[in-house]
């Protein structure tokens, strides 16, 4: 009689190959120099600009969102290791070994999205409130307005930027499902988080709903302190953009059922 792993087993085998990888270290060392070097470098030109800027700049002075900005680069690199999961097994052919232990092919993605949730949830939350805390300590010796985590919304914007590099990271996860290929899936997720909001205010007006849940837009609202009028409810924003990356990860559970290897 033949016995199927059950999904822990699944779980417990990708944890495996997750961890074995060079590729996964290297891209969270990366994660690590991006998201503790750039507050680093970067808190003393935000901190003059502050003081050379207008008064009306310095009235939306946000230290908090300044001390996060790393997540700009650092969704880019976190975006890398969720895709890698997927695509390295294509790329080396080990995907036809993974299914075959494995028939049950949801089994094995959603253990994929798992790990991957697990991971960069942690490494998210890991990453903000060293770098909140780096950019903060630049700006008082600066001689500029700072942030504590007792400020309001400071904490909510330092957890929002953790779990905004989670759910990225599960995107990167869908479209390295749907396309297979990492340097295609890498384009796409380019495109989906930089190159769509620097063209932002070049769309037609019934856009405009769409641009409100796309990432690095209405999402990212939430790591910030100071309100955008643009996006009055960050949360709300947020569950939107989530919402669109979780009907995006349904579509690649369903093609990966039914596509050959």
């Amino acid at each position: 009689m033949i016995t199927r792993p059950a999904f822990t087993d699944t779980l417990h085998s990708e944890w495996i190959k997750f961890r074995s990888l060079r590729s996964t270290w290297l891209t969270l060392g990366g994660l690590v120099v991006v998201g503790l070097g750039l507050p680093l470098l970067s808190a003393d030109p935000a901190a003059q600009g502050y003081l050379t800027g207008t008064i009306e700049e310095q009235q939306d002075w946000d230290p908090t969102n300044g001390s996060l900005l790393m997540f700009f680069i650092a969704q880019l690199v976190i975006g890398v290791l969720g895709i890698l999961v997927v695509t390295s097994e294509h790329a080396t052919g080990l995907m036809q070994t993974s299914l075959s232990a494995t028939p049950r092919r949801h089994r094995l993605l959603g253990a994929k999205v798992a790990v991957v949730a697990a991971v960069s949830l942690v490494a998210g939350q890991a990453l903000a409130f060293p770098a909140f805390l780096i950019g903060q300590a630049g700006f008082a010796a600066a001689g500029v307005p700072h942030a504590t985590l007792a400020d309001p919304r400071a904490l909510s914007a330092v957890v929002g930027c953790g779990l905004y590099l989670a759910v990225i990271a599960l995107l990167a996860v869908a479209l390295g499902a749907l396309i297979r290929a990492t340097a295609g899936a890498l384009a796409t997720l380019v495109g989906i988080v930089l190159l769509v909001p620097v063209l932002d205010g070049m769309f037609p007006p019934w856009l405009d709903g769409l641009l409100d849940v796309w990432p690095t837009l209405g999402g990212a609202a939430v790591i910030a302190t100071v309100p955008d009028p643009d996006y009055p409810q960050p949360w709300l924003h947020f569950a939107g953009m989530s919402a669109g990356i979780l009907a995006l990860l349904v579509v690649a559970f369903v093609l990966f059922e039914r596509r050959d290897v």
